[in-house]
């Protein structure tokens, strides 16, 4: 419990930060004030910096989420959305209709939504043999994925100069240009599917122990298992319909969650996605204010490091 509310500390930290910095910088009584409804900077702070930042702490709290749920239900910290075909399959369908149809903001995640829900249907059927097994889950997502950034490819190489230009931008992923008009759906997926998460909490503990256990213990494994994956399917898909495929949150965000409060939590996994998407998008910010950069590079950024620190981590538990 302390370690969770430390947790929360550092999100409302960065928080009031970001709401602070900027090419306007403000006080902590102006920043409180603008919240409150009073003080001159309340135009600054509710129409361009709140927008941003309650966007970044959804998304980032989502997309961590649903990596918990998957990495647990696959046994793997490599078995999350962003690496079994989840996140590519919600931007090739935001893709087809950028290249296809000159889509908006609306269609462009309407598409996002639809290709993430129809990818995992595809990767659920493929992968159920009697249950559905991790190994198989991760392996066959990965093959699905390696198949989807090959067609997401394809779609960028036929469209015009300046559809490639928008789509390349979109799948970088970021919190540029989010208004209030994007956090809206995004806080409503979180609303309803994050608490379906978490009181499924316990069961997805006890599945982690195997299916045969769980089913003793009584717990209904394909059903929880496919309610799971529809709540990680549902928080990547509208998180990434709204920001973009913002790489390696769902990966790194439940295995440093796991360090902080000793095992795969769902609650304390969004806290972790909530506070690394935020700190990298406020780093981003005030590094390189003249350059606009997407989130999505500070975060393929850290992500890489991650996967470095886990594939050194089991080189010395190999020679150990």
């Amino acid at each position: 419990m302390i370690r969770r509310g430390a947790l929360v500390l550092a999100v409302l930290a960065i928080s009031v930060l970001s709401l602070a910095s900027g090419d306007y910088p403000l006080s902590l009584g102006e920043v409180f004030g603008a919240l409150t409804g009073t003080g001159d900077a309340q135009f600054i702070v509710t129409e361009f910096r709140l927008p941003r930042l309650l966007a970044g702490l959804l998304v980032g709290a989502a997309l961590a989420a649903g990596g918990a749920i998957t990495q647990s239900l696959s046994g793997n910290p490599l078995g999350s959305p962003d690496m079994i075909g989840f996140t590519e399959g919600a931007a090739t369908g935001a893709l087809l209709l950028i290249v296809l149809t000159d889509a908006g903001t609306a269609e462009t995640s309407a598409g996002a939504l639809a290709g993430g829900f129809l990818t995992a249907v595809a990767i659920y059927l493929l992968t159920y043999r009697r249950g559905v097994q991790g190994v198989r889950l991760v392996l066959v997502g990965l093959g699905v994925s390696a198949m989807l950034i090959a067609v997401n490819s394809y779609l960028i190489t036929r469209a015009s100069l300046r559809d490639a230009a928008a789509a390349q931008s979109w799948l970088v992923g970021g919190l540029n240009g989010l208004g209030w008009e994007h956090v809206g759906p995004v806080a409503a997926a979180v609303a309803v599917l994050l608490p379906l998460g978490l009181v499924h909490g316990r069961r997805m503990a006890l599945m982690e122990m195997g299916d045969d256990a769980a089913t003793g213990l009584g717990v209904p494994v394909e059903r929880t298992r496919l309610v799971l994956l529809t709540v990680s399917v549902g928080l990547t898909a509208f998180a990434t319909a709204i920001a973009g495929p913002i790489a390696f949150v769902a990966l790194a965000a439940p295995q440093l969650a796991k360090r902080v409060v000793g095992s795969l939590r769902v609650g304390a996994s969004a806290l972790v996605g909530a506070l690394l998407l935020v700190t990298c998008d406020f780093l981003t910010q005030r590094l390189f204010p003249a350059a606009s950069l997407p989130v999505g590079i500070a975060t393929g950024l850290v992500g890489g490091l991650y996967l470095l620190w886990l594939l050194i981590g089991a080189w010395r538990r190999k020679r150990a």
